[in-house]
């Protein structure tokens, strides 16, 4: 049931991050984060620079720069590390996947690429939440827009393989 929360945590990020590039937000809820979690973000990524944290009623989310790279850290409720997203370039995508998208998705634009990177010990519940037999621990979403506004997500597996994931507009 986490998985699916965090499934559509990463879904709501993807959707929002575009719109929300231009808002700056000065305080976080760093107080709210549970101890564990604190420890846990500072042991997986030394060195984060500029952690904003948010406390959602799914998760608890680290968003920081680590090595000139913007990224988002989700940890469960209990304190359980979920994952990691950043921001890719559709090149990095397989190319199989690329090409379904063309075809799949004619009319469709690529608008950003997340890059999310389950945890080792939740990567086989992450898939099955996604309904997915593969045990990858790398899931890339694409956000599609048409003119017209309509916009989803596609999740693509390692492999290559193109699932539609949410109609976002």
């Amino acid at each position: 049931m986490k998985k699916l929360i965090l499934a559509a945590t990463i879904a709501a990020t993807v959707g929002l991050s575009t719109s929300a590039k231009a808002v700056v937000k000065n305080d976080d809820d760093s107080k709210s984060i549970s101890y564990v979690v604190m420890n846990q973000f500072d042991a997986d990524f030394s060195g984060a620079k500029n952690v904003t944290w948010t406390l959602t009623p799914t998760s608890q989310k680290a968003d920081f720069v680590l090595n000139g790279e913007q990224k988002t850290a989700f940890y469960s409720l209990t304190g359980t590390f979920l994952g990691v997203t950043e921001q890719v370039d559709y090149k990095v995508i397989p190319d199989a996947a690329q090409k379904d998208i063309a075809a799949d998705y004619q009319g469709y634009t690529v608008a950003q690429v997340i890059k999310f990177e389950a945890s080792e010990d939740n990567t086989s519940s992450f898939y099955r939440a996604m309904a997915v037999d593969a045990p990858e621990q790398v899931a890339y979403f694409v956000d599609l827009k048409k003119d017209d506004g309509q916009e989803l997500l596609v999740r693509v597996n390692q492999r290559g393989s193109v699932f539609f994931f949410k109609q976002v507009k």
